[in-house]
């Protein structure tokens, strides 16, 4: 069975990009001479967002242009119509020319919208655009602008860069918004010791998200591997290939703690079948339907999941680490398949945001602790050696007890450079350089029942964002964001660091990109701000997708350092403060309430 097609069969109809060419409601000349031009830019506008888009489960992304151009209130009911219909998630209204704004204008309430207002002189569609964007304020629906920098002619079809960029960003926010909505998060389990992170806010999936809660206990996985109710040629498989290529780490327990090789054999026959009912609770399976068990086959519909081990589990039965790392990754026993997105020890917040990551760059998100802010005094203090290049200021150490996905190693690359890819992009060759670049070891002692953990260290020179949500008190949810870089230690550091926390787990040595004042003035500063204990890390400077999405789903941004230029929210946000940004957006979001309130 491929993984990719159960990913399809659980999304179901893919959000489709509902393009609106809007124009002058005038008949008699007026409208008629720019009726080509309109259906013109919207075509082009579908064409360009197909070409460049795919959805996360690697679909094509497809558009739908309105039958007609919009000049009133019966042409955009009928295009609604339509687009009701074709599953429409997001809109992108498109003239060159002024129109009437209220009669024209998406009043959807929860989709998001854009209105790109061509930037020409004969008719300029910037009228209309600071028109309707001034309905969409007043009315509390607001809408993203787009307008290109340059005055163009109004018979050119380019779609210039600053305008594509735009375009893009709005698209791949707005498709997550849509593509998470009416599924399931999914607890296998409940809290673990004590984090806060995991106890499940149902007003904030549902008011915020569209997401609806499910829950399973973790007796449950203990149910289906007694009783068998998993694919049993697909585990022969799995072991098989677990054999082949998971290779053994150290085991670092004391002797009396180390498991017998008859008992990490049968650890390993645990955490496969783990791995195979925690992928079918959340989306199903067909072939359980087969062996008699129909309502199994079903799965929750779940987009995401957490799970608890820790210590309900992890004191007797052997801990998720490998289950987390398998799925979490972009490759399997089955082959190359788009990553599972399921959230170590049930933290449901750190969960969705590693959901927001996947669905803005199609890629696997690392799951970690953030764990130890290391000074270059402290370094230099333990191991007599001082850091260089871009670890010069001090490191973060992102590390977890081994869920981190195999993606993490930087075993993928392009133009040379490692990265974390979309799924059809990566090559068996690089499936094979992140095996060959991770160790399986024992788990420690204070996981009683066994397991292995995953044992790599991130190669350096990649871009990364890491981002975590939080719920604060008399806010809600709140996001934070650090773009910055991973880097390599000399292994006379990496080492003598890596031994003071566990060095069978694996490692991120993350530096953020510092701006010299407020909350980026240096590392230690991004630590010490830093709001949880867990952050999930995309590959790439995405923080500006990150907040297009929460400004899309009313979510404050508390810290970023994203340049300026690539800020992009809605025109709404200005007349909160645009001298004020940060508190601009927490009015903003307030006065707006969740998308789905």
């Amino acid at each position: 069975m491929n993984d990719s097609v159960i990913c399809n069969r659980l999304r179901g109809s893919m959000p489709k990009i509902g393009i609106r060419p809007v124009i002058d409601g005038r008949r008699g000349g007026i409208r008629e001479s720019f009726e080509d031009v309109t259906m013109e830019m919207a075509r082009q506008a579908a064409a360009f967002l197909s070409a460049n888009l795919r959805h996360s489960n690697g679909m094509p992304v497809d558009c739908v242009v309105a039958d007609t151009c919009i000049g009133g209130v019966a042409e955009a009911a009928q295009t609604e119509e339509k687009f009701a219909r074709e599953n429409v998630g997001l809109t992108i209204s498109v003239t060159p020319s002024w129109c009437y704004p209220t009669e024209t204008m998406d009043t959807h309430p929860t989709r998001p919208k854009a209105i790109w207002g061509f930037n020409g002189t004969e008719r300029p569609g910037a009228v209309y655009l600071a028109a309707v964007l001034g309905a969409h304020n007043q009315k509390g629906l607001p809408a993203f602008s787009i307008y290109g920098h340059d005055v163009q002619d109004i018979g050119d079809t380019e779609i210039t860069p600053d305008v594509q960029e735009k375009l893009l960003q709005f698209a791949k926010a707005g498709l997550a918004v849509a593509t998470m909505q009416g599924k399931s998060y999914l607890s296998m389990g409940s809290v673990s010791m004590g984090i806060a992170g995991c106890i499940v806010d149902e007003t904030f999936f549902q008011h915020y998200l569209g997401i609806r809660n499910e829950y399973v206990d973790m007796t449950e996985f203990v149910r289906r591997m007694e009783l068998g109710i998993y694919d049993k040629e697909e585990f022969d498989r799995a072991l098989v290939w677990v054999k082949e290529n998971c290779d053994p780490g150290a085991d670092v327990n004391p002797e009396h703690l180390k498991r017998t090789d008859k008992q990490k054999a049968k650890d390993w026959e645990s955490v496969v079948k783990m791995t195979l009912i925690a992928r079918d609770m959340m989306v199903g399976n067909p072939k359980l339907a087969d062996i008699g068990y129909g309502e199994e086959a079903l799965g929750r519909n779940a987009i995401a999941a957490g799970f608890q081990g820790q210590r309900a589990w992890t004191d007797f039965f052997p801990n998720g680490d490998f289950m987390e790392a398998i799925l979490t990754s972009s490759f399997d026993w089955n082959g190359i398949r788009e990553p599972y997105m399921v959230a170590t020890e049930n933290d449901t917040l750190n969960g969705i945001t590693m959901l927001f990551g996947h669905l803005l760059t199609d890629a696997a998100q690392i799951f970690a602790d953030v764990r130890t802010y290391w000074s270059p005094d402290a370094v230099k203090r333990v191991t007599g050696r001082e850091l260089e290049g871009k670890a010069a200021n001090g490191v973060i150490h992102l590390i977890n007890s081994g869920p981190a996905a195999l993606d993490g190693t930087g075993q993928q690359t392009r133009h040379g450079k490692p990265v974390m890819k979309p799924f059809w992009e990566i090559t068996k060759e690089e499936v094979q350089a992140c095996l060959d670049a991770t160790k399986w070891c024992p788990a420690v002692d204070f996981f009683r029942g066994g397991g292995f953990s995953t044992d790599f260290t991130t190669r350096e020179g990649m871009p990364v964002t890491m981002a975590r949500i939080n719920l604060i008190a008399g806010i809600g949810p709140v996001l934070q964001i650090a773009e910055g870089y991973t880097v390599e230690l000399p292994d006379e550091i990496h080492d003598k660091l890596d031994q003071r926390s566990n060095p069978t787990w694996p490692t991120t040595w993350f530096v953020p990109n510092l701006t010299g004042e407020g909350l980026f003035k240096d590392v230690y500063t991004v630590m010490y701000n830093w709001g949880s204990n867990h952050a999930s890390v995309s590959c790439g400077h995405v923080g500006g997708d990150f907040i297009t999405l929460a400004s899309m789903l009313r979510i404050p941004v508390c810290m970023h350092n994203v340049p300026e230029n690539r800020v992009f929210r809605p025109s709404y946000w200005t007349a909160f403060g645009g001298v004020e940004p940060v508190g601009a957006d927490y009015r903003a979001c307030a006065a707006l309430g969740p998308l789905y309130r």
